[in-house]
């Protein structure tokens, strides 16, 4: 088991920046970041693994950089040139074993 703890998000101008954090409570392989906006299933925006193999959802390509950090089990979400359509709920996730496990969850509200 891993427990997930989200922080950095909030409400922000459109073109601003955010950086979300994800503490894990134990090193894990794989790691990414999804949301969820009002009404919608919740999407990838970017997963990680420990050897720094990245993979993003399109709509973030260019803007969003994932990043982590092995010796603190954190993994990172830069989020720059925001947009209100990246209005949502950010969720940090980890896979174990197959085992998907995830965040409480932090609100990131952009404006127009």
């Amino acid at each position: 088991q891993v427990q997930l703890v989200e922080s950095g998000g909030g409400l922000v101008q459109a073109g601003g920046s955010l950086r979300l954090s994800c503490a894990a409570s134990r090193r894990v392989f794989s790691m990414g970041w999804y949301r969820q906006a009002p009404g919608k299933q919740r999407e990838l925006v970017a997963t990680i693994t420990s050897s720094n193999n990245t993979n993003y959802a399109d709509s973030v390509k260019g803007r969003f950089t994932v990043s982590r950090d092995n010796a603190k089990n954190t993994m990172y979400l830069q989020m720059n040139s925001l947009k209100p359509e990246d209005t949502a709920v950010y969720y940090c996730n980890a896979v174990i074993a197959l085992e998907w496990y995830w965040g409480q969850g932090t609100q990131v509200t952009v404006s127009s």
